[in-house]
Protein backbone atom coordinates (compact mmCIF):
# COMPACT_ATOMS: atom_id res chain seq x y z
CA UNK A 1 0.00 0.00 0.00
CA UNK A 2 2.98 2.53 0.46
CA UNK A 3 3.98 1.78 -2.67
CA UNK A 4 0.35 2.80 -4.28
CA UNK A 5 0.39 6.20 -2.52
CA UNK A 6 4.14 7.01 -3.59
CA UNK A 7 2.75 6.41 -6.67
CA UNK A 8 -0.51 8.41 -6.63
CA UNK A 9 2.00 11.41 -4.70
CA UNK A 10 4.13 11.39 -7.83
CA UNK A 11 1.40 11.70 -10.29
CA UNK A 12 0.00 14.48 -8.52
CA UNK A 13 3.27 16.20 -8.52
CA UNK A 14 3.86 15.49 -12.31
CA UNK A 15 0.51 17.09 -13.02
CA UNK A 16 0.99 20.42 -11.38
CA UNK A 17 3.34 22.22 -12.94
CA UNK A 18 0.67 21.42 -16.04
CA UNK A 19 -1.73 23.88 -14.51
CA UNK A 20 -0.08 27.10 -15.24
CA UNK A 21 0.33 26.38 -19.04
CA UNK A 22 -2.67 28.46 -21.91
CA UNK A 23 -3.07 25.67 -23.85
CA UNK A 24 -4.82 22.51 -22.55
CA UNK A 25 -1.67 20.50 -21.78
CA UNK A 26 -2.85 17.25 -20.27
CA UNK A 27 -4.62 15.31 -17.72
CA UNK A 28 -5.48 13.55 -14.79
CA UNK A 29 -8.01 10.31 -14.34
CA UNK A 30 -9.27 7.93 -12.13
CA UNK A 31 -10.92 4.84 -13.07
CA UNK A 32 -12.40 1.97 -12.25
CA UNK A 33 -10.47 -0.23 -14.43
CA UNK A 34 -11.62 -4.13 -13.87
CA UNK A 35 -8.86 -6.63 -15.51
CA UNK A 36 -9.68 -9.68 -17.30
CA UNK A 37 -7.03 -12.73 -17.14
CA UNK A 38 -7.91 -15.04 -20.35
CA UNK A 39 -5.46 -18.27 -19.66
CA UNK A 40 -6.88 -21.29 -19.39
CA UNK A 41 -10.29 -19.73 -17.72
CA UNK A 42 -11.17 -16.29 -17.22
CA UNK A 43 -10.33 -14.93 -14.08
CA UNK A 44 -12.25 -10.98 -13.81
CA UNK A 45 -10.06 -8.54 -11.22
CA UNK A 46 -11.29 -5.08 -9.78
CA UNK A 47 -8.91 -2.30 -9.69
CA UNK A 48 -8.47 1.16 -9.87
CA UNK A 49 -6.18 2.86 -11.92
CA UNK A 50 -4.89 6.73 -12.24
CA UNK A 51 -3.46 8.23 -15.12
CA UNK A 52 -1.36 11.28 -15.76
CA UNK A 53 -0.88 13.01 -19.86
CA UNK A 54 1.67 15.76 -20.53
CA UNK A 55 0.94 16.75 -24.20
CA UNK A 56 3.64 17.96 -26.55
CA UNK A 57 1.52 19.01 -29.28
CA UNK A 58 -2.34 18.74 -29.79
CA UNK A 59 -2.27 15.59 -31.35
CA UNK A 60 0.32 13.78 -29.41
CA UNK A 61 0.88 13.71 -25.27
CA UNK A 62 2.84 11.03 -23.27
CA UNK A 63 0.72 9.19 -20.75
CA UNK A 64 1.92 7.58 -17.51
CA UNK A 65 -1.00 4.87 -15.58
CA UNK A 66 -0.59 3.12 -12.52
CA UNK A 67 -3.33 -0.05 -11.91
CA UNK A 68 -3.95 -1.88 -8.72
CA UNK A 69 -5.66 -5.35 -8.90
CA UNK A 70 -7.40 -7.84 -6.78
CA UNK A 71 -9.28 -10.83 -8.10
CA UNK A 72 -10.62 -13.99 -6.02
CA UNK A 73 -12.27 -16.11 -8.60
CA UNK A 74 -11.23 -19.24 -8.16
CA UNK A 75 -8.16 -18.17 -6.41
CA UNK A 76 -6.89 -14.86 -4.85
CA UNK A 77 -4.83 -13.13 -7.45
CA UNK A 78 -3.19 -9.63 -6.96
CA UNK A 79 -1.26 -7.52 -9.87
CA UNK A 80 0.19 -4.18 -9.85
CA UNK A 81 0.82 -2.50 -13.38
CA UNK A 82 3.10 0.51 -13.85
CA UNK A 83 3.18 1.99 -17.58
CA UNK A 84 4.10 4.77 -19.77
CA UNK A 85 4.00 5.42 -23.66
CA UNK A 86 2.68 7.56 -26.18
CA UNK A 87 -1.62 8.89 -26.58
CA UNK A 88 -2.67 9.69 -30.05
CA UNK A 89 -5.37 12.37 -29.72
CA UNK A 90 -8.08 13.68 -32.68
CA UNK A 91 -9.50 17.05 -31.28
CA UNK A 92 -11.85 17.98 -34.24
CA UNK A 93 -14.92 17.75 -31.93
CA UNK A 94 -15.05 19.58 -28.27
CA UNK A 95 -17.53 17.62 -26.60
CA UNK A 96 -16.28 13.83 -27.85
CA UNK A 97 -12.39 13.65 -28.02
CA UNK A 98 -11.21 9.58 -28.92
CA UNK A 99 -7.33 8.94 -28.50
CA UNK A 100 -5.15 5.62 -29.13
CA UNK A 101 -2.48 4.50 -26.86
CA UNK A 102 0.19 2.17 -26.69
CA UNK A 103 1.72 1.44 -23.24
CA UNK A 104 4.33 -0.40 -21.79
CA UNK A 105 6.67 -1.11 -18.97
CA UNK A 106 6.18 -3.26 -16.36
CA UNK A 107 3.31 -5.74 -14.41
CA UNK A 108 3.80 -7.68 -10.76
CA UNK A 109 1.35 -10.23 -10.35
CA UNK A 110 0.90 -13.03 -7.69
CA UNK A 111 -1.73 -14.72 -5.71
CA UNK A 112 -2.38 -17.79 -3.53
CA UNK A 113 -2.87 -20.88 -6.42
CA UNK A 114 -0.69 -18.91 -9.26
CA UNK A 115 2.69 -18.22 -8.02
CA UNK A 116 3.71 -21.75 -7.09
CA UNK A 117 2.10 -24.44 -8.42
CA UNK A 118 1.92 -23.06 -12.16
CA UNK A 119 4.77 -20.29 -11.58
CA UNK A 120 2.24 -17.83 -11.62
CA UNK A 121 -0.04 -16.48 -14.48
CA UNK A 122 3.11 -15.82 -16.29
CA UNK A 123 5.92 -17.03 -14.09
CA UNK A 124 5.77 -14.97 -11.06
CA UNK A 125 7.52 -11.61 -9.94
CA UNK A 126 7.82 -8.81 -12.17
CA UNK A 127 6.97 -9.08 -16.08
CA UNK A 128 7.23 -6.87 -19.22
CA UNK A 129 3.71 -5.48 -19.55
CA UNK A 130 2.27 -4.04 -22.52
CA UNK A 131 -1.59 -1.67 -23.16
CA UNK A 132 -2.89 -1.16 -26.75
CA UNK A 133 -6.22 -0.07 -26.93
CA UNK A 134 -8.13 3.86 -26.24
CA UNK A 135 -11.42 5.31 -25.44
CA UNK A 136 -12.69 9.16 -25.56
CA UNK A 137 -13.28 11.82 -23.07
CA UNK A 138 -16.74 13.13 -23.05
CA UNK A 139 -17.04 16.61 -22.14
CA UNK A 140 -19.04 16.89 -18.87
CA UNK A 141 -20.70 20.57 -17.93
CA UNK A 142 -20.56 23.85 -19.60
CA UNK A 143 -16.57 24.41 -19.02
CA UNK A 144 -15.79 20.72 -19.77
CA UNK A 145 -13.10 20.56 -17.53
CA UNK A 146 -13.79 17.29 -16.47
CA UNK A 147 -14.92 14.66 -18.38
CA UNK A 148 -16.44 11.04 -19.03
CA UNK A 149 -13.50 8.44 -19.78
CA UNK A 150 -14.21 5.01 -20.67
CA UNK A 151 -11.49 2.73 -22.05
CA UNK A 152 -10.86 -0.34 -23.19
CA UNK A 153 -7.38 -1.92 -23.81
CA UNK A 154 -5.83 -5.47 -24.85
CA UNK A 155 -3.00 -5.50 -21.65
CA UNK A 156 -0.34 -8.54 -22.67
CA UNK A 157 2.01 -9.61 -19.69
CA UNK A 158 4.99 -11.42 -21.17
CA UNK A 159 7.04 -14.45 -19.03
CA UNK A 160 9.61 -16.09 -21.16
CA UNK A 161 8.64 -16.58 -24.54
CA UNK A 162 4.77 -16.93 -23.91
CA UNK A 163 2.27 -13.82 -22.95
CA UNK A 164 -0.89 -13.96 -21.12
CA UNK A 165 -3.99 -12.58 -22.97
CA UNK A 166 -5.81 -9.77 -20.65
CA UNK A 167 -8.70 -7.17 -21.20
CA UNK A 168 -8.82 -3.92 -19.11
CA UNK A 169 -12.20 -2.32 -19.47
CA UNK A 170 -12.19 0.87 -17.64
CA UNK A 171 -14.59 3.71 -16.48
CA UNK A 172 -13.73 6.75 -15.12
CA UNK A 173 -13.86 10.94 -14.42
CA UNK A 174 -10.57 12.83 -16.19
CA UNK A 175 -9.19 16.35 -15.22
CA UNK A 176 -8.30 18.91 -18.24
CA UNK A 177 -6.15 20.50 -16.96
CA UNK A 178 -4.82 24.29 -19.36
CA UNK A 179 -7.49 26.15 -21.10
CA UNK A 180 -9.29 24.54 -23.76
Amino acid sequence: MNKFRWACLGLWLLAVPLHAQNSRSGDVSVQYSPLYVLKGYTIWTNGISASVERNVINWLGFARDLGVYRGHVPENLTGETYLVGPRFTYRKFEKFVPFAQELFFQGLFGGSHFSRSTGGITGGGSQFTFALGGGADIGLGRTQRFALRPKLEYVGIRSGDSTTPSVRLSIGIAYRIGQH
